[in-house]
């Protein structure tokens, strides 16, 4: 959390770039009308996700933009040959626990049930079986 002097005190932690910028601007606008605002992006301090199992590159990536899980597999490489693409999960983690997410790879590369390819927040699993 960074606290700024007009604007208040800012959450940025889970949040974009641009999020983090309109939620000064909107704090600021109380003092100064039309306020310019700048964000940049210093460094990527835990907006991770994760692709486990049978894809090229398993492992821990991290984003500074949303990120939605057709886009997650290719930053893994993709499915391995072996891998079930209809049966991909994704774990995401909340105040209620963990809940598992069904992905089916073959509808959202035909351009069908596309709600699936979900934008996925920091610390989230795909996993490929």
């Amino acid at each position: 959390m960074q606290a700024l002097a007009l604007a208040g005190d800012i959450q940025a932690t889970g949040r974009t770039v641009d999020e983090v910028r309109q939620l000064i601007e909107k704090g600021l606008k109380r003092y100064v009308p039309d306020p310019a605002v700048s964000v940049a992006l210093k460094q990527i301090g835990g907006n991770f996700i994760y692709v486990i199992g049978k894809v090229n590159r398993p492992g821990q990536f991290p984003f500074s933009k949303p990120v939605d899980v057709m886009q997650a597999l290719a930053l893994a490489g993709g499915a391995t040959p072996y891998a079930s693409v209809n049966d991909i999960r994704i774990l995401q983690r909340d105040a209620s626990g963990v809940k598992s997410i069904p992905f089916h790879y073959s509808d959202v590369e035909r351009g069908r049930e596309l709600g699936q390819n979900i934008l996925l927040k920091s610390g989230d699993t795909v996993v490929v079986p």
